[in-house]
């Protein structure tokens, strides 16, 4: 079974927290809270979590993964960014937005996009989720708890361990979170593009 915290939405125990890390560190795969439903993810290198992650969401090695960062001081790192893109994002971060850009040799090959060496990267604004990026010091390999036959991300920690309780390492009960997407922008080519309208406003990318 998995380990079940706890933790307050707005105020999390540092305790607990630091628990969590302990564990994704380990090589435990988890649940947690974000601005648009609860994710799953895992550390960056760890190939056997992404495996397990891939198997519970039934996706294949063609997914768009995320990389979940603690603010735009690991931007460049992990992506190529010019002045222009840089400055949007900044202006819009953190927020509900997902932005796809060209990866670094920073990100592991398994979680580019095989055609366009592209990696999503998101700025969470959930308090929660925020906490485990400044433990871990590092980003968190990502994406949306959608599991299979559904659209929207899982946002019922309840729900959540009664379907999944057996399959991961850590359940983070956040509470009860809306279940809106994020805003896709698409910035990998030197365009500004909108491929998903979500809790973001899209307003500041469109033409």
């Amino acid at each position: 079974m998995s380990e079940y915290l706890y933790i307050h939405p707005q105020d999390p125990q540092p305790r607990l927290i630091k628990q969590a890390v302990e564990m994704i560190r380990q090589g435990a795969v988890v649940i947690y809270p974000t601005d648009s439903g609860y994710a799953i993810g895992c550390q960056i290198g760890d190939k056997n979590s992404l495996m397990q992650i891939c198997r519970i969401r039934d996706i294949d090695k063609d997914h768009n993964f995320t990389l979940m960062v603690r603010d735009l001081s690991e931007l460049s790192v992990y992506a190529r960014v010019d002045n222009q893109a840089f400055r949007l994002i900044k202006n819009n971060t953190p927020g509900g937005y997902t932005f796809i850009l060209k990866g670094t040799k920073e990100v592991p090959k398994r979680l580019l996009n095989p055609k366009r060496k592209t990696i999503g990267l998101r700025v969470p604004a959930n308090p929660i989720a925020q906490a485990l990026l400044a433990e871990l010091n590092e980003p968190l390999m990502s994406t949306s708890l959608i599991l299979p036959g559904n659209e929207m991300a899982e946002s019922d920690p309840y729900e959540i361990e009664q379907r999944l309780g057996n399959q991961v390492g850590v359940i983070i009960d956040g509470g009860h979170i809306g279940e809106q997407p994020t805003t896709v922008i698409d910035m990998a080519d030197g365009d500004v593009s909108v491929l998903r309208e979500g809790q973001g406003d899209p307003g500041p990318f469109a033409d």
